[in-house]
């Protein structure tokens, strides 16, 4: 089977709708066809400042919101990404191929930099898309799903991946992107331009949040003055975002849950989607809650993911010393 692989960041407390539909939910549908490697990105997280004990906690957290998603650690492999030093290792190595003027044309670092305070930015930030590159490239992956903010980072890792492949002999897999077939995007709820997003908290749906606080938050959820519902994502962004959640989240064509409010106001629209999103995080809660409450089963799992993940990363580790020349612990 054709090798993917993918990750998350774990830096909020929890997951968010967008997250879900966005990303989650395919993942979850690519196990049985695909050979899957998923990893909570923490070595990530830390290139802008972050609270250790928050992190060390978000991380078991995210890992247990992966299962709780339908992420089966049978089918998949999944794995804190610290827990296999090999990323860092292959990470160097691509640093040492990277042009300064390669690594300054990354959009993600000019946007994330500037909120950080030019300066106050780190060369961990700078450097993050070619740790992205290794983590990529070490476990051989044919396809990676990415979203349009990724596609730079994705064409680096390629250009890497062929660079390396010229200059040493062939050895890494030049991946593709991984396009999924339908993914709904998920726009912020107050402000429809900007996707849904953790730093937008008041218009994002945390799906561990209390029932309450979702229902609030759709309830409250931009629409338009028009009065009519249509699915029309230039002219009513907000309605067409709700049409889209309904859709996504009842396994619906857009068109038929359009139909289905025509004539009607945007009160009946705003209830559907409550309908939909808070049952579903309702029991997603209890199962990451009923993972959290067995901690040392869910870090035997983590530990027993990290190990497999370091079985694949060590054949392509080994590989790229021998062929630039560095040597590996006896």
């Amino acid at each position: 089977m054709p090798r993917v692989l993918s990750g998350i960041q774990p830096t909020a407390d929890s997951f968010h709708l967008g997250n879900y539909l966005g990303a989650l939910r395919n993942w979850v549908a690519m196990q049985r066809d695909y050979d899957t490697f998923f990893a909570i990105v923490d070595l990530h997280a830390i290139t802008v400042p972050t609270d250790p004990v928050e992190l060390q906690d978000r991380t078991r957290l995210s890992f247990a919101q992966l299962l709780a998603c339908g992420l089966d650690p049978e089918l998949s492999c999944i794995f804190v990404q610290s827990q296999v030093p090999q990323h860092a290792e292959l990470a160097w190595v691509m640093q040492c191929l990277t042009g300064f003027g390669e690594a300054s044309r990354m959009t993600q670092f000019k946007d994330k930099s500037a909120r950080e305070g030019g300066d106050a930015a780190s060369v961990g930030l700078f450097t993050y898309p070619i740790l992205q590159a290794a983590d990529i490239l070490l476990y051989q992956a044919d396809q990676v799903p990415v979203g349009e903010d990724q596609r730079q980072h994705l064409e680096l890792t390629r250009d890497l991946a062929q660079r390396f492949n010229g200059r040493y002999g062939d050895t890494f897999v030049v991946p593709d992107a991984y396009i999924a077939k339908e993914t709904a995007r998920v726009v912020d709820l107050q402000n429809p331009a900007a996707k849904m997003s953790k730093s937008l908290p008041t218009g994002c749906l945390f799906l561990l949040d209390e029932s309450k606080v979702i229902e609030k938050k759709i309830k409250r959820a931009v629409t338009d003055s028009v009065g009519e519902v249509h699915f029309d994502p230039v002219e009513q962004p907000g309605v067409s975002n709700l049409l889209a959640v309904i859709a996504a989240m009842s396994d619906s064509p857009i068109a038929e849950v359009t139909e289905n409010f025509a004539g009607g106001g945007y009160g009946p629209l705003k209830q559907a989607t409550i309908d939909v999103v808070v049952p579903f995080a309702r029991d997603f809660a209890v199962r990451v809650a009923d993972l959290m409450a067995d901690r040392a089963e869910l870090d035997r799992i983590m530990d027993e993911g990290a190990r497999r993940a370091r079985e694949v990363a060590d054949v392509s580790i080994v590989e790229v010393y021998d062929r630039v020349g560095l040597r590996r612990p006896s």
